[in-house]
């Protein structure tokens, strides 16, 4: 963890809405003139489009586990708590993109499944900003979580997690609802090992609970909404956090447990930069003090 360069990070797995936790951030950093230097979690797959399949496929015809990118197997997830590491200590470091489709591809000639070439990360950036699978990641071949100042958990009810997930493969990537599926039950083995283990880790977890029907996902046809919806809010240390101001603030909100504030699901956002904001500012007046001694 570092005072001088601090580094965010928001995990969650595919599908369960990291993106909403992003723009919350990209508000702060807009409202309060910060500027991150952005770390994509795709990026840090081992493997290419064209790669992945091929060594999915060699690993069922072998009768073995095929590897996930929710796995270790799948991700360079050494080099990323090493990364982490070397922007705390010096505020540099490199980066890549992945690329998931044609509009992202046409700007550097590639195609889509590719990462592009490893850069510098820009200079004088405040903050390190990661938004991907394994921000909070603890084991024997890797300590990402060792080297973040803030972790942030996204965590929706599984059903809802899927069912978000197949309508954004089906309607936005053009998978069909069985090769989704089919990802979602090879996945179920890493999905327990080792992303689920990470939100004991988070400093604070947004969990969205649907208060509709999702029984059987695989035949939802919609998504449940916001205002179908509570968000769970956990801190794992709710010392200092201002819960009187937080109930007043949000209307329909309760406390179900000493460090748990439930919320109505379309005040999520306004909830995401109550919460977010004076953690940001905290992280910036330990950085400038430090940085001024």
């Amino acid at each position: 963890m570092s005072i001088k360069h601090p580094v965010i990070a928001v995990t969650g797995s595919s599908g369960a809405g990291t993106s909403t936790v992003k723009r919350s951030f990209e508000h702060i950093f807009r409202r309060e003139k910060i500027t991150p230097a952005v770390i994509e979690g795709d990026s840090m797959h081992r493997y290419d489009r064209v790669e992945m399949k091929k060594v999915i496929a060699e690993a069922e015809a072998a009768g073995e586990p095929a590897p996930t990118h929710f796995g270790a197997n799948a991700n360079l997830l050494p080099e990323l708590a090493d990364m982490f590491r070397e922007y705390g200590e010096s505020g540099r470091g490199k980066r890549r993109f992945y690329l998931h489709n044609d509009e992202e591809a046409a700007p550097y000639g590639q195609q889509p499944g590719t990462f592009t070439p490893w850069e510098e990360l820009p200079e004088h950036t405040d903050l390190l900003f990661y938004e991907g699978l394994h921000g909070a990641y603890e084991g024997p071949d890797a300590d990402v979580h060792r080297y973040v100042d803030l972790a942030i958990g996204v965590v929706p009810v599984v059903n809802l997690e899927w069912i978000q997930k197949i309508h954004r493969d089906t309607s936005g990537r053009g998978y069909s609802v069985e090769a989704v599926t089919q990802t979602i039950l090879r996945r179920m083995h890493d999905y327990v090992h080792y992303i689920c283990p990470q939100f004991s880790q988070t400093h604070i977890n947004f969990q969205r609970v649907p208060v509709v029907d999702t029984s059987n996902p695989f035949i939802a046809r919609d998504i449940p909404t916001l205002d179908e919806s509570l968000v769970v809010i956990r801190f794992r240390d709710p010392h200092g956090v201002d819960f009187p101001y937080l109930l007043t603030m949000i209307h329909d909100s309760f406390m179900s447990r000493p460090n748990i504030i439930v919320v109505p699901g379309g005040k999520m956002e306004l909830a995401m930069q109550l919460v977010l904001t004076p953690l940001m500012l905290e992280l910036m007046e330990k950085k400038w003090k430090r940085n001024t001694k």
